[in-house]
């Protein structure tokens, strides 16, 4: 699940997406102020959108909202008041971790990218990079599924060049952190960064 409000830009609406890069025919339901967004085809719900969204929570953010159980809470009171019997669930697990290079082996079909396993606390993800400077041994910034970047690019599972790829090894750069180099290649960290911790900027 990602939600986004921005009063100034867009006025006082919630913007919930439970499937980022949702690219199927979808229709939509409206009932007083929500309205479903749905998949055409299967009928399941891709998002919502909560117009005067502040009657109903007390919103401050400017672009993407940090998400917690209370939050989700008052949407999904919103969303009761306003005529939908659905209860939305969603995952508020850190998306950006600090991750550990375990493996690191050569793409079979393309000289420049690196097929890494990378230890994010408790699972293993195969993250397809083509950073020139990432290697075995390293503590790096991790992008999981589900991560929306400062660009506003969403971190889907994909597949590189035919080989399957969950999540992202971040530079400097993609994070948006000040003074980031601009040549290419991810953010190296220091030893001192805990396996799986969330990272923060």
């Amino acid at each position: 699940m990602n939600v986004f409000y921005n009063l100034e830009g867009i006025g006082d609406t919630l913007i919930i997406t439970m499937q980022p890069g949702f690219e199927g025919k979808v229709e939509h339901e409206v009932k007083g102020d929500a309205v479903r967004i749905f998949d055409k085809d299967s009928g399941e719900t891709v998002g919502f959108n909560l117009f005067k969204a502040s009657d109903y929570m007390d919103l401050q953010e400017k672009g993407q909202v940090e998400m917690n159980g209370d939050k989700l809470g008052q949407i999904n009171k919103a969303i009761k008041e306003n005529g939908f019997d659905e209860v939305l669930e969603a995952d508020f697990s850190p998306k950006f971790v600090v991750g550990f290079v375990a493996e690191k082996e050569k793409h079979p079909n393309a000289d420049k990218l690196n097929i890494c396993k990378v230890d994010v606390g408790g699972e293993s993800l195969q993250i397809v990079c083509g950073a020139p400077n990432v290697d075995k041994g390293q503590k790096v910034v991790v992008a999981k599924v589900g991560a929306v970047m400062p660009s506003g690019m969403i971190i889907k599972d994909a597949e590189l060049r035919g080989v399957p790829s969950s999540g992202m090894i971040c530079s400097a750069k993609e994070l948006d952190l000040p003074n980031a180099p601009q040549e290419k290649g991810i953010l190296v960290l220091e030893d001192n960064y805990e396996v799986g911790q969330p990272f923060k900027g």
